[in-house]
């Protein structure tokens, strides 16, 4: 029998949309009601669907991650947040490869090696302190490097916000993503929950700040999520006579 996988990839670019957000909350103060969004066709359920999410993550995944907060020490939740970004980056490495930018693919194959061998396993991060940005890049995001359209937003039942070209990735990432390929089926599900409870816990006062804000949660988790995905843009070169891509 196929063991069951558990991946936590949608949840983390949940979290990244979740303290992005805090920020501008704290800058505007208020929102205005938000018009129907085009990309939103499934705005009923994606609504309900968010209001679940909500009420499992306040029942469950929140008390755990204040509880794990409030008992692990900030350098070890530190050294526990390099390591899987440490793992992220060979991730974001054969996704870079896939798009075609090598310059960026060579950086984040220094990146891994680097922390690998001098940073513990990655539980330092010396290649930021050497220069060697970090980024992050999935198969959603190569896809649409490539042309595919995001299609329309969908909030998946425990996964968070996505969309369908997103959706369509998501095994790719669970059979490419080092953290979710390691074996026994047991040494993965508890870093995977390890994984979930770490980034929760680094976007609680994020989190607080949204709630306690008043505006359109949904609306403005949806609007930023959106945004933040269209971040590999195909476009012509006008020389070369190929497809690269740009960051705004």
């Amino acid at each position: 029998m196929t063991p069951v996988r558990f991946s936590v990839t949608s949840p983390l670019r949940t979290a990244g949309v979740v303290a992005a957000l805090a920020a501008g909350v704290a800058l505007t103060g208020c929102a205005t009601s938000q018009p129907t969004h085009p990309q939103d066709p499934f705005e009923g359920y994606n609504r309900a669907m968010t209001t679940f999410n909500d009420n499992v993550d306040k029942a469950i995944l929140k008390p755990v991650a204040t509880g794990y907060k409030e008992v692990v020490p900030s350098p070890v939740r530190t050294g526990v947040t390099n390591f899987f970004g440490n793992l992220n980056d060979l991730w974001t490495m054969v996704n870079y490869a896939l798009q075609g930018n090598g310059e960026k693919a060579y950086i984040h194959m220094v990146r891994f090696s680097t922390n690998t061998v001098l940073g513990l396993g990655g539980v330092l991060d010396i290649a930021t302190e050497m220069q060697l940005p970090r980024e992050k890049q999935d198969f959603g995001l190569t896809l649409g490097y490539w042309g595919v359209k995001p299609g329309p937003y969908l909030v998946l039942p425990l996964l968070g916000p996505s969309t369908v070209r997103d959706t369509v990735a998501l095994p790719a990432d669970w059979l490419g993503h080092p953290a979710d390929s390691m074996h026994p089926v047991s040494t993965r599900n508890t870093l995977a929950g390890l994984r979930l409870v770490n980034v929760r816990a680094n976007v609680l006062d994020a989190t607080d700040t949204l709630d306690a804000a008043s505006l359109d949660r949904y609306a403005l988790m949806r609007d930023f999520y959106l945004k933040q995905r269209d971040t590999a843009k195909p476009r012509e070169d006008d020389n070369a006579g190929r497809v690269e891509s740009y960051e705004d």
